[in-house]
C-alpha cells in the first residue's frame, strides 16, 4: 500500500517518508525515531491537519477533503511502539478530467514540464502528483509528531503570515507573546496575527480571485525554548537543514533568517547583537542573527522568513506549448486552486520547524 521512495526522505535521527499523490487513493507519511512509549495525541494531530485543510475556507480551493487522520501502524494505545509510525488521509474528493490535457501542455509555474522532460508519461501529475502542495499532509503529521518530543521540554515552533501582496502585519504586533501570537494567527482565515491587517489581506485575495489572478507572501515562524548549541555543522547547521526542508515545500521561492537580506545593508557594528546576561541567562540586547550563530542555536528565539509565490493555477489564458507537435498553445488552467496558498503554508511550515528542530537535537543528545 506505501511505496518508499528515497527522493521522498527527509532526516536523519527522526525521518519522514512522505507517501501518495495529490490524486492517488492517499497522501501521508512514514515517520521513524518516535522512541517506544512516547505520547501520541491523535487529536493534537488532527488539529494541526484541519488548520491545513482547504474544506471550510472561504478563500481556498472548493476541493472539499475532509483529511481525517488515520494512524495505520506504529501506535498502540496512544503511544508509540518504536516502529515506523505510519499515518495518512484518504483523498476523497478527486477529479482527473481537468488535468488529462496537461499530459501534452504544461501548465506556466508548475513542474509539468521538467517532471514529463524526466519520466514521460509514467507518472501520475493529476492535481500536480507529488509536486502538489496536497503533499504537505505527510509534514504536518510528521511535524505534529515531533512536537510531542519537543513540548515536555519547553520549546514551542508559532508561524503566522507576516504579509499577502502588499498588505503587511505591522513590526510592532510581532513582539507580543508566541502564544499570543499563535491565538490571534489562528483567529481568521488568512493566519495573521493583526485583526486589522488580517482583514486587508482577505480582501485582497477576494478581489484578486475575482480578476483572475492569484497572491504571494511570506510565512514567519518563531521558535522559543531551544537549548544553546542545537546544529552541526558544516552542511547539517541549523540554518542549513531548516532552509532545505523550506524550500522543499511547495511555492517557497525564499528564505531568509533574523534580519536576513537587511543584513546586507547593515554595518558590523549595526548587525552584531551584544552579549547581555539577564537573570543569571546570557542573552542578546538584539536578535539580527535570527537566534542563530555559527549554524547553532544561541538561547534566542528563531525567527525565519519564507517567501510563497503567487499560486501558478490562475484561470486566465496563458501562453504555453504542445510538447508532442512542439508549437505553441494557448492554455487556461481548468480544477480547482487556491487564489493564494500563504494562509495554509503557515502550518506546513511551522510543523516542518518542529521536525528539524526535534531531528537536531536527538542528533545532537538533548533529546
Amino acid at each position: 500500500m506505501f511505496q518508499r521512495l528515497p527522493m521522498m526522505r527527509f532526516g536523519h535521527t527522526l525521518s519522514m517518508t512522505l507517501t501518495g499523490t495529490s490524486h492517488g487513493p492517499q497522501v501521508g507519511v512514514i515517520v521513524e525515531g518516535i522512541p517506544p512509549g512516547t505520547p501520541i495525541d491523535a487529536a493534537a494531530i488532527q488539529r494541526e491537519l484541519d488548520r491545513r485543510r482547504p474544506y471550510g475556507r472561504r478563500l481556498a480551493t472548493m476541493r472539499k477533503e475532509e483529511d481525517r487522520l488515520i494512524l495505520h501502524s506504529g501506535v498502540r494505545e496512544a503511544k508509540a511502539t518504536g516502529d515506523p509510525i505510519v499515518a495518512y488521509v484518504e483523498n476523497l474528493d478527486v477529479k482527473r478530467g481537468p488535468y488529462a490535457e496537461l499530459e501534452d501542455v504544461p501548465r506556466p509555474g508548475h513542474a509539468d514540464y521538467p517532471a514529463r522532460a524526466r519520466w514521460g508519461n509514467t507518472r501520475d501529475l493529476s492535481g500536480g502528483g507529488i509536486f502538489s502542495g496536497r503533499m504537505t499532509v505527510g509534514i504536518v503529521i510528521a511535524g505534529a509528531l515531533a512536537r510531542g518530543l519537543l513540548s515536555p521540554k519547553g520549546i514551542e515552533a508559532v508561524a503566522y503570515t507576516r504579509s499577502i501582496g502588499n498588505v503587511e502585519v505591522p513590526p510592532e504586533t510581532l513582539d507580543l507573546p508566541l502564544s499570543e501570537l499563535a491565538r490571534r494567527s489562528q483567529g481568521n482565515e488568512v493566519g495573521a496575527p493583526d485583526e486589522d491587517a488580517a482583514a486587508r489581506m482577505a480582501t485582497a485575495i477576494e478581489e484578486t480571485r475575482r480578476e483572475g489572478d492569484s497572491l504571494g507572501g511570506i510565512v514567519e515562524v518563531q521558535v522559543a525554548g531551544m537549548p544553546v548549541g542545537v546544529g552541526e555543522p558544516f552542511f547539517d547547521s541549523l540554518e542549513s537543514v531548516l532552509s532545505h526542508a523550506y524550500f522543499s515545500i511547495p511555492a517557497v521561492k525564499g528564505v531568509e533568517f533574523g534580519a536576513g537580506f537587511r543584513s546586507a545593508r547593515m554595518r558590523g557594528s549595526e548587525h552584531n547583537d551584544a552579549f547581555l546576561v539577564e537573570e543569571g541567562r546570557v542573552r542578546t540586547r538584539t536578535n539580527h542573527a535570527g537566534g542563530i550563530l555559527g549554524g547553532l542555536s544561541d538561547g534566542m528565539p528563531l525567527v525565519a522568513r519564507v517567501v510563497v509565490k503567487p499560486t501558478s493555477s490562475i484561470p486566465r489564458e496563458q501562453d504555453s506549448v504542445s510538447l508532442s507537435r512542439k508549437e505553441p498553445v494557448r492554455l487556461v488552467v481548468k480544477g480547482r486552486h487556491d487564489p493564494c496558498i500563504v494562509p495554509r503554508a503557515v502550518p506546513v511550515v511551522e510543523n516542518f520547524t518542529a521536525f528539524v528542530v526535534a531531528d537536531l537535537m536527538k542528533r545532537g543528545g538533548f533529546l
